[in-house]
This record gives C-alpha cells, sequence and structure tokens, in this order.
C-alpha cells in the first residue's frame, strides 16, 4: 500500500481546523479581555487577531480555504460569548440570537458537506492565486480573510449593540426577524436543491434549472443578503439613530453582487453548456420568472 499522507485524509482536515478555530476563539477572547476602548473596538481588534492566526494556520498548510467556515462560524462564537456575559435573555435577544445560530449551523454544515481535506482549496483562490503570484499571500490576508472577516463583524455589530443596550423587543422587530429567517430557509432549500442536482448528474457542465434556481441565478447569495438586511433591521426600530450599522448589510450586499457573483458566473460560463442563454433568461438574485 502507498503512504496515505494527511491531506487525504478527510477526518484529520476537520480535527486540523477545529482545534485551529478553538485556539483562535481563545486568542480573540483574551484579547478583548486584556484591551480597553469601546465595545466596537475590542471587538474588531479580538476579531482581527484571531484571523491572524487562521491566516498563518493556512500559510502552514498552503491551503486558505482553512479559513472558509470563518464566515459562519465567527457570528456564532461572538454573539454567544455576549449572550452569556451580558446575561441578556429578553424575548428579542433570544429571537435575533436564535435566528443567527440556525443560520450559522446551517451554513457551517454546508461547508462540512462539501469539505475535501486539505488537498484542494475553493477555485476561487486557485485563481486568485494565479493572477497574483508573489502577492498572493498578502492578497490572502487582506482579500480573502481580512475583508470577509470585517464584514461580517459590521453585520452581526447591530446584534451586538441590541444585547448589550438591553433593548426592548418591539413588533416591529419581527419584520427585520422574518426577512432574516426567510433569507436563511432561501439558503437551505437552494444549498439542498444544489447537492441533489449535483448527485443526480455526474455531468458538470449542465445547469440546474429547477427549484428556486430555476428563476433566480444564484439564490443562495440572496438568502445571503437578506440574512443580514433583516439583522439590521430587527434593532433599527429601538435605535435608529444608529443608522451607521446598516453599514454591514450594505458591505455584504456589494461584496456579493460586485464580486462573488462576477466570479461565480465568469467561471461557470467557461464550462456550463448554454450559460450565457440561461443568463438571459434568468434573473441574478430574484426568484420570479424574467419577461422575454
Amino acid at each position: 500500500m502507498g503512504k496515505v499522507y494527511f491531506k487525504d485524509k478527510i477526518w484529520m482536515g476537520y480535527c486540523i481546523i477545529l482545534l485551529c478555530y478553538v485556539i483562535a476563539t481563545w486568542i480573540g477572547v483574551t484579547v478583548y479581555i486584556h484591551i480597553d476602548g469601546a465595545l466596537w473596538l475590542r471587538v474588531l481588534v479580538a476579531d482581527v487577531v484571531a484571523t491572524l492566526f487562521v491566516w498563518i494556520i493556512s500559510l502552514l498548510f498552503q491551503n486558505a480555504s482553512i479559513y472558509d467556515p470563518y464566515w459562519s462560524v465567527q457570528p456564532m462564537v461572538i454573539l454567544t460569548l455576549f449572550m452569556v456575559h451580558s446575561r441578556n435573555y429578553g424575548v428579542g435577544a433570544i429571537l435575533i440570537y436564535a435566528i443567527i445560530m440556525f443560520w450559522g449551523i446551517r451554513l457551517t454544515s454546508n461547508w462540512a458537506y462539501t469539505f475535501q481535506g486539505f488537498r484542494r482549496q475553493d477555485w476561487r483562490y486557485d485563481l486568485i492565486k494565479e493572477r497574483t503570484g508573489r502577492l498572493y499571500q498578502i492578497v490572502n490576508l487582506l482579500g480573502i480573510q481580512l475583508m470577509p472577516t470585517f464584514i461580517v463583524y459590521l453585520c452581526i455589530l447591530p446584534t451586538i449593540y441590541y444585547i448589550e443596550l438591553r433593548s426592548t423587543f418591539h413588533a416591529v422587530s419581527l419584520i427585520g426577524l422574518s426577512i432574516s429567517a426567510l433569507g436563511t430557509c432561501i439558503q437551505m432549500i437552494a444549498d439542498l436543491q444544489l447537492h441533489t442536482f449535483r448527485n443526480r448528474n455526474v455531468v458538470r457542465s449542465k445547469i440546474i434549472r429547477t427549484g428556486l434556481w430555476r428563476y433566480s441565478r444564484h439564490p443562495n447569495y440572496l438568502g445571503e443578503i437578506l440574512m443580514w438586511w433583516g439583522v439590521y433591521l430587527t434593532i433599527l426600530p429601538n435605535h435608529n439613530e444608529l443608522w451607521y450599522l446598516s453599514l454591514g448589510a450594505i458591505m455584504n450586499t456589494l461584496l456579493f453582487r460586485f464580486i462573488s457573483i462576477p466570479m461565480a458566473e465568469k467561471h461557470l460560463a467557461a464550462y456550463k453548456e448554454h450559460y450565457e442563454e440561461y443568463k438571459k433568461e434568468t434573473r441574478m438574485l430574484l426568484p420570479f420568472p424574467k419577461k422575454q
């Protein structure tokens, strides 16, 4: 039998990433406890330091995808710590926390389902590496890891303030909660439909045109966008003076609209049959029939 390297052992990849994230959490909490300053600044600094640790581990294993679950794990860890620390168990805090936990667990589970070990990394990172050459590791740190960390940090900031300020539950907040729940459900349904399609079709060139994907080219991205607009709208009735907390939802929308979607569409157009025709017949985000 030939020698099997750890890169081929998916279970070892899970263990390494789990250990990495446990240590990153400990580092982040330690930094948060030992620095002074405004709440938003302390959380940001701790989050950035934790990300730097994940980046160092990605250098050691030469795989930037070690960062991939950080997008969904980061909010769950931070908000759980804040819930415990603040002991705010009001109706509003519990509901928004529950929705974000549901979103995070589902998205992390989706990552775990598609994880293939360290033998490969996200195709987007390979493309960036090819384009940037010697500057790749700097781009990896700033673009692949720190930028998403910063965006998700901004996305959860409204919830952090909602919990810390002990905001009273407002009936209008149900609108925001409903939008976030809807976004998470859209993501879940879209991902399940995509996994089912891929399991049934071994031909990579085929395009999924059933379910939500029949009317939207990126229903999973739509769900992510709705998720964080809903979170911001939840805090708005109580703290409309904190309008700047909408920056997270805005930047998240811009990230998907002008970076993630164009990269995905260029990639898909290279090997999917009749993709240009699909684009003409199907909306980018909103899952409604497109007038011809």
